[in-house]
């Protein structure tokens, strides 16, 4: 990226949530005159901290939240007065010059990036993680010397708001339409995930879902060398044949030795090898993550095989949408723990999906439709208990050796947890004690 300066420039930061609080630490540190602007003054703004409620054309830049839309006024103001307006993103990468690896997509992005991160960090590369993933890329610039890569997670909002950026490998998980009601079109959508290989040169790897029509057109549209991915066809670069991972044909891991489970994972298990072996990250490296990364907490969490029991957290699964893909990702039998707040969701809907379970534990205010459709499912040991504490003992008392104990309550936590992280960690608690193991 273009090094940019902002030495002595009056700089506006609008939004003081996480990125706007780094962005004008970072612009700070970088000899800017900053100033913060929001649309309502935080009450617990610092003295120190130069707030303003309007622009005019003695600023240099405006820097926004990624979430902030382009039609407030303030920021339709700073464009006519043809003053830059970008994320923090942009700010930051503008005085980095290390080597960047990107991910965007529809879903799956912190997956994703996580997965990569690891990979480069268990082969020794001096690395750190962040943007859309929790830590504003300008934090992890806050510290020097600063890492010699940079692993970031970026959405469409950083992307839009970062058009210089130029990463060595760009990976892009999937693309379907989504916010739309922040860039008006799909078309707009598209054009700011396109930000993330505009600036690449045939030097960089564009990673691509094979499944993808616009990622193809992006490939023909992009300078970089594209790389394909796909769990079915065996004709891309990264690929899965016989229950073998493959990497340009050549074997990478076996299946069953990926802990990380799940349909929709096995696309991100997929693209992160791929990313990984282009940066030129060890077989070894990338096998040693693959067989300990479990996911990320409470989205179908390996928790541990307990008592020869393989447990997984799914606490996250807080639709029947969610707890279906959960579902669909053993091949074992499954004692299902299930239920939370009823919002009046149709649960026999669960009732195709429920083939593997052979012991369903329901509570919560969703427990008696949850019963009604393992009765409807077929399930011959259906357990109704009022919380749980309740039902994770009785998991303990009724699941066999060799089956998978799951937590997918396909219901929100607030009967009973005030969310999901809570009821997650709860259960994990509970299936760890030892208490209750026959």
């Amino acid at each position: 990226m273009d090094q940019m300066s902002f030495e002595n420039k009056k700089v506006l930061v609008y939004g003081w949530a996480r990125s706007g609080r780094a962005a004008y630490q970072f612009l700070k540190e970088l000899g800017a005159q900053v100033f913060l602007t929001t649309d309502e003054k935080p009450q617990d703004l610092p003295d120190n901290i130069n707030f303003v409620t309007d622009i005019d054309d003695s600023f240099a830049y405006l820097v926004k939240n990624p979430g902030i839309r382009y039609d407030k006024p303030i920021i339709q103001k700073a464009l006519a007065l043809n003053i830059p307006v970008m994320t923090e993103v942009q700010v930051a990468l503008s005085q980095y010059h290390g080597e960047v690896v990107a991910v965007t997509g529809s879903n799956g992005k912190t997956t994703t990036t996580t997965l990569i991160g690891k990979m480069l960090q268990a082969d020794q590369v001096d690395v750190k993680i962040g943007g859309n993933i929790g830590v504003p890329v300008s934090e992890l610039l806050l510290t020097k010397p600063y890492p010699k890569v940079l692993m970031l997670e970026l959405s469409s909002f950083q992307l839009e708001g970062a058009q210089n950026i130029e990463p060595r490998i760009a990976v892009i998980t999937n693309l379907f339409a989504s916010h739309i009601d922040f860039h008006g079109t799909r078309a707009n959508y598209l054009k700011a995930k396109f930000a993330i290989t505009q600036n690449q040169t045939a030097d960089d790897y564009l990673v691509l879902n094979d499944a993808s029509a616009d990622e193809k057109d992006f490939a023909k549209r992009s300078h970089a060398q594209a790389y394909y991915f796909s769990p079915s066809n065996t004709h891309v670069t990264s690929y899965v044949n016989n229950d073998v991972i493959y990497f340009e044909d050549e074997k990478i891991i076996d299946l069953d030795e990926v802990v990380l489970v799940g349909e929709h994972n096995l696309e991100n298990i997929l693209a992160a090898i791929t990313a990984a072996k282009l940066f030129g990250v060890s077989n070894q490296a990338i096998k040693a993550v693959l067989r300990s990364f479990s996911g990320l907490e409470h989205r179908l969490e390996h928790v541990g095989t307990i008592h020869d029991r393989i447990v997984y957290n799914d606490s996250k699964a807080t639709d029947i949408e969610a707890t279906q893909k959960a579902l669909g990702s053993f091949k074992q039998d499954i004692t299902l723990i299930a239920g939370g707040l009823d919002r009046g969701d149709d649960l026999t809907r669960l009732v195709p999906n429920l083939k593997k379970v052979v012991s369903l534990i329901v509570y919560g205010q969703t427990k008696g439709k949850l019963q009604e459709a393992g009765k409807l499912a077929g399930i011959a040991q259906i357990v109704v208990v009022d919380n749980l504490t309740d039902a994770v003992a009785k998991a303990k008392e009724i699941s066999q050796p060799g089956q998978v104990i799951l937590f997918s309550p396909a219901a929100a936590s607030w009967d009973q947890f005030a969310n999901f992280e809570i009821r997650g960690r709860e259960f994990k608690k509970l299936i760890q004690a030892e208490e209750g193991w026959s």
